[in-house]
């Protein structure tokens, strides 16, 4: 990566009461140095009132059209109070000159009487910093909370309204409860749901044997992938600061009154009754990834594309039941991601780039494959549109979400300041302005779901109807460790 220059480092003041913005105001490291307050889009918010609610409200999200007046009655008032308190500080470096030059003449009067009004001036300075603290608090307390905008394309409502694009792959086995992947894994011994039980609690598990392989065989076929299609590798940290995770737009909570964070909370050397820790585990290696472009400006180096692997940990609170019987659910699981920070222009055109690469993986692993574009209601707080591809499950006897492809515009790079100056500017653009990139983010491989959906599709039955073993596609023969398997065949079932 080639950057310009390391962005100044400012420090700020986080004053608000509510948990999440005094932890997204401010990311501080051991060495002291922090990440400054979010550079949010005020005026597009005040200008656009109706429509940010609505948009707000189509994507069930905890914004109301008060919480928007809130916002321009604030933005309103402080740039009021920041034009006065400019003037009083002219008036105040006026007032020192006249100080300095009564003192120079002996007018003492007059110097006595302009120190008399400079400490009055100082103290409406001082009520006013305060005033334009207080103002800016509540304005970021309140635009924290609104999504990003919608694509205009992106259909309206819940997760019935998806669209399907396109479909991929062989035709749909029929439903079968013999193929469910439990039922695989408990006859070919590819699973220790019991052990993960026992060691870790529910929804968590040891892959053994030929699954373990798999999963390292799926992995480095995403890497090679991504790689072919110009990703840099990288390996991310499990632990990331909360506020990072907020900035990114992760603030996953339950149901309950009040929510639950769905997050792990990390407490180094702490004990139990000592204030919540700063650290959680990271809930996707989208997040360690979009750290690593934090606080920067890139000049014509752009677009920069990373896959990325790590394991990602979801608490999920009542994800339990049936339906995520299993690996489908899981507690932590291993992930391929891939993440690419654009120019402002070129994001729309880096998602469908991004989304053909997901398609040439899966159609790799021969399964069959579906792509949906997401309605409002799916959308996380980040995503301005959304793809996500199911494949089919025959033993869960439905489909199931194997990848997630997200264009977040600049919501993400507005809070961690990734900024660039255009390799092309416009005609009405200084050649030294900066703007703030746009970063995506998608799933190269999920690798629990990617591991069901191969058993459920690949399995093979003896004439008693009993599994015997899986076919595994052929792709997948040369990140294969170990000698042959007895029960692994290769090709098409």
């Amino acid at each position: 990566m080639s950057f310009l220059r390391r962005a100044p480092l400012q420090l700020a003041k986080a004053r608000c009461t509510r948990a999440y913005c005094s932890e997204i105001k401010l990311s501080q490291n051991r060495a002291g140095i922090a990440l400054a307050r979010p550079r949010l889009d005020y005026k597009a918010i005040c200008d656009n009132v109706i429509s940010k609610t609505n948009n707000a409200i189509n994507r069930k999200a905890s914004v109301d059209l008060h919480s928007m007046q809130t916002i321009v009655r604030d933005y309103n008032e402080l740039n009021s109070a920041k034009r006065t308190l400019n003037s009083e500080k002219h008036l105040r470096a006026v007032l020192g000159d006249k100080i300095q030059e009564s003192t120079q003449e002996k007018d003492f009067a007059t110097r006595d009487a302009s120190i008399s009004e400079a400490s009055e001036v100082k103290k409406r300075i001082a009520v006013l910093e305060d005033k334009v603290a207080a103002l800016e608090e509540s304005l970021l307390e309140f635009a924290l909370q609104i999504p990003n905008d919608t694509h205009p394309n992106a259909p309206l409502g819940p997760e019935s309204a998806a669209v399907t694009l396109s479909t991929h792959g062989p035709e749909l086995l029929p439903a079968d409860s013999k193929r469910h992947h439990v039922e695989i894994g408990r006859k070919l011994n590819l699973f220790n749901l019991e052990s993960g039980a026992t060691v870790s609690g529910s929804s968590w598990a040891y892959f053994i044997n030929e699954a373990a392989l798999l999963e390292v065989a799926l992995t480095n076929y995403a890497f090679s992938v991504a790689i072919r299609h110009g990703f840099s590798p990288v390996m991310t940290p499990d632990v990331v600061r909360k506020s990072f995770a907020e900035r990114c737009g992760f603030n996953p909570r339950d149901e309950g009154d009040p929510p639950v964070s769905q997050m792990y909370h990390v407490r180094p050397n702490a004990s139990p009754s000592s204030t919540p820790s700063e650290l959680v585990l990271t809930a996707t290696a989208e997040i360690p990834i979009a750290g690593m472009f934090a606080n920067d400006i890139y000049a014509g180096s752009l677009p920069h594309k990373v896959v990325g692997y790590g394991h990602a940990f979801r608490a999920e609170a009542g994800a339990s039941g049936a339906d995520n019987r299993g690996i489908y659910r899981l507690h932590q699981f291993s992930k391929v991601e891939l993440f690419a920070v654009t120019e402002g222009q070129e994001s729309e055109a880096m998602m469908e780039s991004m989304l053909q690469l997901q398609i040439s993986i899966l159609e790799g692993l021969g399964f069959p494959f579906r792509v949906l574009d997401m309605p409002t209601e799916e959308l996380g707080a980040s995503a301005y549109r959304k793809y996500d591809i199911e494949a089919w499950m025959p033993g869960r006897g439905k489909w199931g979400e194997v990848t997630s492809l997200s264009n977040c515009t600049d919501f993400q790079a507005r809070r961690l300041h990734i900024r660039y100056r255009p390799r092309f500017p416009l005609q009405a653009d200084r050649g030294d302005r900066i703007h703030y990139a746009h970063t995506l983010n998608g799933t190269a491989a999920a690798i629990p779901r990617l591991i069901i959906a191969l058993l459920e599709n690949g399995a093979r039955f003896d004439a008693a109807g009993e599994v015997v073993g899986v076919c595994l596609p052929e792709i997948l023969r040369p990140f294969w460790l170990g000698q042959q398997s007895s029960i692994i065949s290769w090709g098409l079932p």
